[in-house]
């Protein structure tokens, strides 16, 4: 009763945080979703090519289960899942990203959370317990990271479209100016 009960919890929040995931890129030009908005390069479709690849390697080749995707091998991996190339188009991505979460989904859903998997650079055995809180943790990192890019490009922020306020700018401003003073007050003065 509990293993079903935490499957599908932990199955639930992982559904939630791909489709806020995607919400990032909504509304976004072609190069706002692109671009580099961090010093290492990160970038919102970079960040759902990423988590789609993440996805598609530990719920498949770890229960033996390979993706449907052609996917690099693990020792191969250059950081190319990081970025979309000039060759790749969004709905390319999103599309992966999809069939990802359909291939994951029948994963979860077939298997029970003992199931054994075996994770090459791990070094014990896993099972599908362990590898769905790991996948979701990396989901929300990386769903985190996505909100923090999206609202230095416009100001948007949340979880989802719906739960979303009209950005009240001024409001805004005088909260950060209350923070920015709390952190210059808090700071030690120069002798």
């Amino acid at each position: 009763m509990i293993d079903e009960f935490a499957k599908s919890n932990l199955h639930g929040r992982l559904r939630r945080d791909r489709k806020a995931l995607l919400w990032k890129l909504d509304g976004l030009s072609e190069y706002d979703a692109r671009r580099p908005l961090t010093a290492t390069g990160t970038n919102l479709l970079g960040l759902v090519k990423h988590v789609a690849t993440v996805e598609a390697r530990y719920f498949g080749e770890v229960f033996d289960r390979p993706s449907p995707e052609p996917l690099p091998r693990w020792q191969d991996s250059n950081g190319s899942d990081l970025w979309a190339t000039e060759d790749e188009t969004r709905d390319q991505i999103i599309g992966f990203y999809r069939r990802t979460w359909e291939h994951s989904d029948a994963t979860i859903n077939e298997l029970p959370l003992d199931a054994p998997g075996h994770v090459p650079w791990w070094a014990e055995d896993t099972n599908l317990f362990a590898i769905m809180v790991h996948v979701l943790g990396e989901s929300i990192r990386h769903t985190g990271h996505a909100d923090i890019l999206r609202e230095g490009l416009d100001g948007r922020t949340g979880l989802r479209a719906d739960h979303e306020k009209q950005i009240d700018e001024e409001a805004r401003a005088a909260f950060c100016l209350k923070i920015e003073q709390a952190a210059r007050s808090a700071a030690p003065t120069k002798a």
